[in-house]
């Protein structure tokens, strides 16, 4: 579960004081899908900053089953980050002299894994999400855009995280495309009992998740209308 509590994250720029995230309360439970909707600069990259241990609070809590990372020392944070956390970009950031299994297993390879039990996984989490034997040899050069984001979504899964933070997935793929890729990660959530959060600006797909929240001017407003 993941329990945030009044989080502030302010910046200073020019000897001005912005308060980039303002007072942000949430609860997400496991297996829940939940977006974040709000136009460029409502703060919602830096909340997913924050989320992911990247960057820390100026006040406020974030706690992830029940542990505070806004008082992790950094030692620590880099251990929340890789084995709870799994990230997905609109970039997708994907390897490129690499195949596809290649890529999914490399988060595996960070944590030790045994070499037989890498490959058991990516075979399972690529199959999940709808690829065939071929397309897993394929390098993400040989590969669509479509492909390529869900290939980085089995990657953010393969060492069982907690959480996957997906910071506008869909940003890089047409309507349909982008559709299948939100169908599929709200999929997994309920499926793998993973706790997801989606960033993205489009707020007719935002709506589709479990729970929306949307982000004006570092806060949490009501949906007008």
């Amino acid at each position: 579960m993941l329990h945030v509590t009044d989080v502030k994250r302010m910046f200073h720029a020019g000897g001005i004081k912005v308060l980039a995230v303002n007072g942000v309360s949430f609860q997400v439970d496991q297996g829940q899908f939940a977006s974040i909707v709000g136009q460029s600069g409502s703060g919602k990259t830096t909340l997913m900053s924050l989320l992911g241990g990247l960057d820390k609070p100026t006040e406020g809590s974030i706690e992830m089953d029940g542990k505070d990372i806004a008082k992790m020392h950094d030692h620590s944070l880099i251990g929340y980050r890789s084995k709870q956390i799994g990230f997905v970009f609109q970039s997708y950031n994907l390897v490129p002299n690499l195949t596809a299994m290649e890529n999914v297993m490399l988060p595996m390879e960070a944590a030790k894994v045994p070499v037989r039990k890498r490959k058991e996984r990516a075979v399972e989490l690529l199959r999940a999400v709808g690829f065939t034997d071929d397309q897993m040899k394929r390098k993400p050069g040989k590969l669509s855009g479509g492909q390529q984001q869900r290939v980085a979504i089995a990657r953010a899964l393969a060492n069982k995280p907690s959480l996957i933070l997906a910071d506008e997935p869909t940003g890089n793929l047409d309507s349909q495309t982008g559709q299948m890729i939100f169908d599929l990660l709200k999929g997994l959530a309920h499926s793998q009992r993973t706790t997801v959060i989606v960033v993205t600006h489009d707020l007719s797909m935002a709506r589709q998740a479990d729970m929306m929240f949307q982000l004006k001017d570092g806060k949490f407003i009501e949906e007008e209308g």
